[in-house]
């Protein structure tokens, strides 16, 4: 909602005529960009002829130098006025943006200085540098959304007792644990060690872990230590947790709860590994685990020597990343030797996942269907809970726009495909939580190595957790060495410790290879012209209205490879089977096709051939259904009988070109059990396919002449396809 005072803000930023000083957009919401311009004006106004966004040492000590304090003595109007609208955008009263330091301004300075909790350090009306660095940012000082009184009550504490060394700076107030709240605990532990401003950083290194070891907090201790530890569970999330300077049996109790949640030594005591495990997301790297995961083969002596040093599961990977020369799958006949050894294994799949563009539904579609069947091809039994991965510090934002709807593709066909597999995350912390609360994963691996994510700084276990991963350790010697990475279990999952027989999936087609492409379109343009009459555009009889020529459409079918690969392994056809007819209806959309898809629209008809696939809702019902009895797929019966099942068909179908596409294999199978032929595989012959791909065109005359047009296609593909199976 635009805010009338934050846009006389954003005009007076915009009365400056300054290079380095920015003009920004009249809207009356504040933003980083604002207090970046501000941060710049007032830089100005200090003399200093670097501008920059960074409130950085230098604008702080020339602020020091020349306004140690600001207040209605100062009289300097522009000094005032950025004030004001640094008010303004903090949601204070600045008063009229005039350059006057009014009462009305005076009284919100004061109350901004109690709100960050440092009125007893800065008492009065005026404005101090380290107050007027914390009014040029983002942070709030008044509880939002998600956060509490009593975190508020610590970060406020936190900010009246240690303001006043060097490089602490205010923190906000907002209720909420965050990676600067996390650091300023931690630079105050530091301080209450003694260390100085040159040595105190807010990293948890070794000077400050031994300096825990020597400040164990228990049943009867009072004091400064007690209060930064009840802080820190208080930051932790931890129920029933009150901010106090003396431990009692109350919260001896809550960090048993703690301990046992994290899988510590249960003792109600504040000792080093509980105070590392609220502090850092390895907690104590060094402490030993039962789980572990690796890139490296198990072998027989490896098992034994993994299980000689307490480990009893263990995470690998289903697949290797593409052209990679790293062989990070499991290798034949691994599960039976690490099982045969005492050892329970856990899956993960993760081909990339290192960055935010990697992450989006179709990928988790594709990621899915490709888990589902390594998982299926290895023997992984019902039950086995599938990790996938998201292995870089994902921001919030990349989480909302990325991973979510990436994990929404994953639930979507795990539950379609293989509903006998859990889902699980392996990611930072924020991340698997945020995933989890909307019910997309069941358990949460967490890459807790990774102490310097801002996904992981700051925020506390999440309440699924399974694996922590802590560090990368060596275990065994000669030919039982292997790297591993140590992880704590929670007991959540257990892996699988007995297998079915591995699947030969050598003869499932694989993704195409794009530098064939070219060759491939000359093909199929050769076949449509010389055996179909259909030239590169256009051509005789409904083709004469297409608005799509021969290279768009067969771009369209590579575009989607990933899906109609999937598909045919899930299947288990000739991905040619679904390519073909996907080409072909591509190919004749005309202005017909969209006529009738507007009458549906326009409630003049109940039902349309539509998408890619120019798929009828009530074809996609009967075939969807027939998949569905016969255990292909999991899905809710439908009733074509019933407009409003006809209608949520037939809108998937139109508005969604992945559910469209993946429905062309259970019309498919459906149109040869009503033909009579054997359901389709990859061992179908040709005589079998060609009628099949001739029922997805209806019956009669026309369906042959379309399956006998299809065949030819067919072998057209093929003569490509075969080449990328294994």
């Amino acid at each position: 909602m635009a805010d009338e005072m934050v846009e006389q803000a954003q005009r007076f930023i915009n009365s400056y005529n300054i290079d380095g000083i920015p003009k920004v957009e009249v809207n009356g919401r504040t933003s980083w960009t604002v207090m970046y311009a501000l941060t710049r004006a007032l830089q100005y106004e200090l003399g200093l002829t670097t501008l920059a966004d960074s409130f950085g040492p230098a604008t702080l000590a020339a602020l020091q130098s020349r306004f140690p304090v600001i207040d209605a003595g100062t009289r300097h109007g522009n000094i005032y006025r950025i004030v004001q609208s640094g008010l303004y955008c903090k949601g204070y009263d600045g008063d009229e943006i005039n350059g006057d330091y009014t009462d009305r301004v005076a009284q919100s300075v004061a109350k901004l200085k109690r709100n960050m909790g440092v009125d007893g350090v800065y008492p009065g009306d005026g404005l101090t540098p380290k107050v007027f660095k914390a009014l040029l940012t983002m942070d709030a000082y008044v509880v939002v959304e998600g956060g509490t009184d009593a975190i508020r009550t610590v970060q406020q504490w936190l900010n009246g007792r240690y303001v006043g060394r060097r490089d602490f700076f205010v923190i906000p107030c907002d209720g909420n644990f965050s990676r600067d709240v996390q650091k300023a605990l931690v630079r105050a532990i530091q301080y209450e060690l003694g260390m100085s401003d040159d040595v105190a950083t807010g990293a948890l290194g070794p000077a400050t872990r031994q300096g825990l070891r020597q400040h164990t907090v228990s049943e009867g201790s009072t004091g400064t230590w007690v209060s930064l530890f009840s802080a820190a569970m208080l930051f932790n999330r931890r129920p029933g947790v009150s901010f106090t300077g003396s431990f009692d049996a109350g919260l001896a109790a809550r960090v048993r709860d703690f301990q046992s949640f994290v899988r510590l030594a249960v003792n109600g005591q504040g000792d080093f590994p509980t105070w590392a495990s609220l502090l850092v997301s390895t907690g104590d790297s060094t402490r030993a685990g039962t789980a572990c995961d690796t890139v490296t083969e198990v072998t027989a002596a490896r098992a034994a020597a993994l299980y000689a040093a307490g480990y009893r599961y263990i995470g690998r990977y289903l697949s290797n990343v593409p052209g990679s020369t790293l062989n990070k799958q499991l290798q034949p006949g691994e599960l039976k030797v690490i099982a045969a050894h005492g050892l329970n294994v856990f899956p993960i799949y993760q081909t990339y996942g290192g960055e935010a563009a990697y992450f989006r539904r179709a990928q988790g579609i594709a990621d899915a269907h490709a888990a589902i069947q390594r998982a299926r091809h290895y023997g992984f039994r019902p039950g086995t809970r599938i990790y996938f991965a998201v292995d870089f510090d994902a921001l919030d934002h990349e989480v909302t726009e990325s991973v979510l709807p990436h994990f929404r593709g994953i639930k979507a066909t795990v539950d379609e495909y293989g509903p006998e597999y859990h889902i699980g995350i392996y990611a930072p912390r924020n991340v698997c939580s945020r995933v989890g609360a909307e019910g997309l994963t069941t358990a949460s691996f967490l890459c807790d190595m990774s102490t310097g994510f801002s996904g992981n700084l700051g925020y506390p276990h999440p309440v699924d957790w399974s694996f922590d991963q802590i560090a990368t350790i060596s275990v065994g010697t000669g030919e039982g060495a292997i790297t591993i990475d140590n992880d704590i279990a929670s007991g959540r999952d257990e892996g699988q410790s007995s297998f079915l027989e591995e699947d030969d999936d050598s003869h499932l087609d694989g993704r195409f290879d794009k530098t064939f492409q070219g060759v491939l379109l000359a093909d199929v343009q050769n076949y449509l012209v010389n055996s179909m009459g259909v030239p590169e555009q256009g051509g005789d009889g409904g083709l004469s209205l297409s608005t799509r020529t021969t290279t768009q459409s067969f771009q369209a079918v590579m575009d989607l490879d990933w899906l109609t690969t999937s598909l045919s392994r899930t299947y288990g056809m000739r991905k040619a089977l679904i390519q073909c007819p996907l080409l072909w209806e591509i190919r004749a959309y005309n202005i017909g096709d969209k006529a009738a898809d507007d009458a549906v629209e326009a409630g003049l008809k109940d039902d349309s051939s539509t998408g890619l696939g120019q798929i009828f809702a009530a074809t996609g019902i009967r075939a969807r259904n027939y998949c569905v009895r016969a255990g292909i797929i999991t899905d809710r019966i439908m009733d074509a009988a019933n407009s409003d099942d006809l209608e949520t068909m037939w809108r998937s179908l139109h508005d969604d070109d992945v559910y469209n596409v993946s429905t062309i294999p259970a019309v498919l199978v459906e149109g040869a059990a009503d033909i009579g032929v054997a359901r389709p595989s990859v061992a179908s012959s040709d005589d079998d396919s060609r009628r099949i791909m001739g029922r997805y065109n209806g019956t009669g005359d026309g369906a042959q002449r379309y399956g006998n047009a299809m065949i030819g296609l067919f072998a057209v593909f093929e003569k490509y396809n075969h080449l990328f199976r294994d």
